[in-house]
């Protein structure tokens, strides 16, 4: 519950975003409490509402309690006794009379689709989610509260497929690929998780591949250093797949189990770089045909959108298995994760909010749901 605890702090701009989005598109359409009624409605008429009625003039005996204006005494409801929740207060649990309710409506469904939209959802999976949000809740009035529970609900749904830890298998070693553009974080993704499996029990050797970066061999060596997991390396512009063909050796010769191998940093749309990626893996593949037995694509959250094409081209060129998303508490687009699970149906291996070593955890789709959404969890 730590890390939860940590993942809602951090991801305070998507989830506040969102709160105050649907705050606002509930306040925005709420009951009006100017026409307050003079006495309790005694009978409530038995009447149709079509959505396009007023919200004011739907009394039904339910909602009349719901759209007392909120100066009203404490004591002015007789009838705030008799009844129990309906069946969407039921469903969704601890309904308010004093929160501010709106019909759910064509208008509404319209301003959460904009929403999510902005909240990097994407189009499609905003139309899904809001979509399955209104089944058989059309007409009815509901507080940000409980639209912020069926959103983290359906959220959650989404994500539940893809929330897997990376597998580890008998074979050894098991060769990890570890790819992504400029700046995605994947260096630091590398020593977490070998400090992580070292921790484990798993004896873990890294091959710093990236040989054009000075900094990026160095950030490995601290990481290496601090888990106790060796590090190898080459000199600076060396061929990257050749180091990668050694480090199979030495892995093999020191009966590793895993063999987690950096790679530089590249640009999705370089023809020239994606093929020296290709080039690692057939390289790679002399070794042993079944390698890499796992392709990790870091992204980088704050990149958005992009990260969907990302996804795209890394498919193409070294067959992802599973992503890591980085970045999450500098961003307030953290929907696009929800976007990746709906389009591509990829693992979801691990989240990170932070530098630290333990910032980095598995993924959990309803702690994360709860977290975007700005829910505690209970």
């Amino acid at each position: 519950m730590a890390f939860f605890s940590k993942l809602k702090e951090r991801l305070f701009k998507s989830s506040s975003k969102l709160d105050e989005g649907l705050d606002a598109i509930v306040e925005d359409g709420a009951d009006s409490p100017v026409a307050a009624p003079e006495a309790p409605v005694a009978e409530p008429a038995l009447q149709e509402q079509p959505i396009e009625q007023p919200a004011e003039e739907k009394t039904t005996e339910r909602d009349s309690q719901a759209a007392e204006p909120s100066p009203a005494p404490a004591a002015s409801a007789p009838e705030s006794k008799a009844k129990s929740p309906g069946l969407l207060g039921r469903l969704i649990g601890r309904s308010s009379a004093s929160e501010p309710r709106r019909v759910l409506d064509d208008d509404m469904l319209e301003q959460l689709e904009e929403l999510l939209i902005a909240a990097d959802m994407g189009v499609d999976t905003a139309l899904r989610v809001t979509s399955n949000m209104a089944e058989g809740r059309l007409g009815k009035k509901l507080s940000a509260r409980e639209i912020k529970e069926l959103l983290a609900a359906e959220v959650a749904r989404v994500m539940e497929t893809v929330a897997k830890p990376m597998p580890i298998y008998a074979h050894r070693p098991q060769v990890v690929l570890v790819v992504g553009v400029n700046g995605s974080g994947k260096t630091t993704t590398i020593g977490k998780l070998a400090s992580q499996f070292k921790g484990a029990g798993k004896k873990v050797v890294i091959a710093a591949g990236d040989t054009f970066r000075a900094a990026a061999v160095e950030q490995l060596q601290v990481w290496g250093e601090r888990a106790g997991v060796p590090v190898l390396t080459a000199p600076e512009g060396s061929d990257p797949a050749s180091l990668a063909f050694d480090a199979m050796t030495k892995a093999q010769e020191e009966g590793a189990d895993l063999l987690m191998i950096d790679t530089a940093g590249r640009l999705q749309n370089r023809a020239d770089l994606m093929e020296e990626l290709a080039k690692i893996v057939r390289v790679i593949r002399k070794k042993d045909e079944t390698a890499p037995h796992n392709t990790l694509l870091v992204l980088d959250a704050t990149t958005g959108q992009n990260a969907l094409s990302q996804v795209e081209t890394f498919r193409k060129i070294s067959d992802v298995s599973g992503l890591v998303m980085t970045k999450l508490d500098g961003t307030a687009k953290g929907g696009v994760l929800v976007a990746l699970a709906d389009k591509f149906g990829l693992p979801i291996h691990a989240i990170g909010v932070g530098e630290q070593i333990d910032d980095l955890a598995p993924f959990d789709p309803e702690e994360f749901a709860a977290a975007l959404t700005g829910l505690d969890q209970s």
